[in-house]
């Protein structure tokens, strides 16, 4: 007897070799982009986290970053959202369960994390938000929700239980996405799941705009959240405006050199409303390349994770040939958002809300670029290069030295630290050496920061006292 065959829509697959998704990009564009979500077991073979929880605590310390808190008090439903930077001491004193950390474009601030983007280069780049991370303790959660736009969530570390609700997908039956009117988060009132998987480091599950989502800890756990954008239309419709007004020609107006005396001089007719749409129509943009420039600029701003500034001067373009012939690198800033677009003649390249006129293979070079070596900048046409060192200026892209290396990201330390557990109330500044810059008290000891001679300290290694 042969076997019944289902008729529920493939929701879960195994990642094979050469195919981390379980099937092509194309099929997965096919058959699940914005349409179903899916479970991919193994999509990252033996994953190893680049961040552990103690290294997302510390960067939900430092200022700029975007971070939450979130609790939840299961034997009263209620939930507080705290928001960053916050103080170091907050976490010890959390509990070992129900409380989970957020930190926003975590792509932003580790180039191992950034690096994972590209395992999703058969999307286009500039459709990539961010990298979120979430580190949950056991029971962690922040409720069940739903998302505005699509999302890869790959376990990294730990076990997460995920319920979704994919009644739509699967049936056409569209869940109820009302919200608690009790708690700050949009979570919902009603969730149904339809599938609960338990996903261990490697597994993802991809997720369509508007599938109820809800995922718990099953022990303490990192979850990294690779999310697209995805600008309303208000904020298109909002932003397109702004353009067209600014560039309106103010001798544009609306004209009636056809009017006829009205029937009834107090009604806005429809021969009146017409003439409304013809005064429209005529400041709109009409030229494909005026309104690509636009989506350009927009897009390659939109939700910035913060503003791209030259950390120092930029050197001369011959200064900048001679360093790349000497082995250093341009790198790319890691908040520069680039994106090209083919334009009548040649191309326009899109950097953090400018655009630039290039050649097309000048564009695409420069546009996927994370770092340009002497060979790559000799690639690039006159016009290429020029437009390179204004980015250069504006810190879009910066000089480094690949030799140099930082174990752990710990700098060399300058100077030297004498514990001690004695209270001190007086410090005699005379009777201090010339070489000691700084002292420091703090509750558990002394901080000393001591100059070295320049014979012992080399002034281009990096230091930290």
């Amino acid at each position: 007897m042969a076997a019944r065959k289902s008729t529920s829509p493939l929701i879960e697959v195994h990642a094979r070799r050469g195919q981390p998704l379980g099937m092509s990009p194309a099929v997965f564009l096919r058959d699940f982009w914005q349409k179903r979500p899916l479970l991919i077991r193994n999509a990252f073979t033996d994953f190893q986290t680049p961040v552990q929880p103690e290294d997302l605590a510390g960067l939900a310390c430092e200022e700029g970053v975007l971070a939450r808190l979130i609790e939840h008090d299961k034997a009263q439903d209620s939930w507080r959202v705290r928001s960053g930077p916050f103080q170091e001491d907050i976490f010890p004193a959390l509990p070992d369960h129900d409380w989970t950390l957020l930190v926003q474009d975590v792509d932003k601030w580790d180039k191992d994390v950034r690096a994972l983007i590209e395992h999703f280069s058969f999307l286009p780049r500039w459709r990539m938000d961010d990298v979120m991370i979430s580190f949950a303790a056991t029971g962690g959660s922040v409720g069940a929700h739903v998302d505005q736009y699509d999302v890869f969530l790959l376990q990294a570390h730990g076990h997460r239980r995920w319920q979704i609700d994919a009644s739509e997908s699967i049936k056409g039956k569209r869940p109820p996405l009302g919200f608690r009117p009790d708690v700050e988060l949009k979570l919902l009132q009603v969730f149904k799941p339809t599938h609960d998987w338990v996903l261990a480091p490697g597994d993802m599950l991809y997720l369509p705009p508007n599938v109820p989502h809800h995922g718990v800890a099953e022990d303490p756990c990192l979850t990294f959240s690779f999310g697209m954008r995805a600008p309303s239309s208000a904020e298109l419709i909002s932003d397109y405006l702004d353009t067209l007004i600014a560039d309106a020609d103010e001798n544009i107006r609306y004209q009636d050199a056809d009017l006829k005396a009205p029937a009834d001089p107090n009604e806005i007719d429809t021969v009146a409303m017409a003439r409304v749409i013809t005064a429209l129509n005529a400041i709109r943009m009409n030229d494909p390349d005026k309104l690509g420039d636009w989506f350009g600029r927009f897009i390659t701003t939109y939700r910035a994770a913060g503003e791209v500034m030259a950390h120092q001067a930029a050197p001369p373009q011959e200064e900048v040939v001679e360093a790349l012939q000497s082995g250093l690198l341009l790198q790319r800033h890691p908040w520069a958002r680039l994106a090209w677009r083919r334009a009548k003649r040649g191309a326009s390249l899109y950097v953090s809300g400018q655009d630039f006129a290039l050649p097309i293979k000048d564009a695409q070079r420069l546009a996927g670029a994370e770092q340009l070596d002497a060979a790559a900048y000799r690639g690039l046409s006159d016009k290429g290069r020029a437009v390179l060192q204004q980015l250069l200026v504006g810190g879009v892209f910066q000089l480094i030295d690949p030799n140099e290396v930082y174990a752990d990201e710990e700098e060399e330390v300058l100077g030297e630290v004498i514990e001690g557990r004695e209270q001190v109330e007086v410090i005699d500044a005379d009777a201090m050496s010339d070489d000691v810059h700084l002292v420091t008290v703090h509750d558990d000891g002394i901080e000393v920061i001591v100059n070295f001679d320049d014979h012992d300290e080399d002034d281009s290694t990096p230091s930290r006292g």
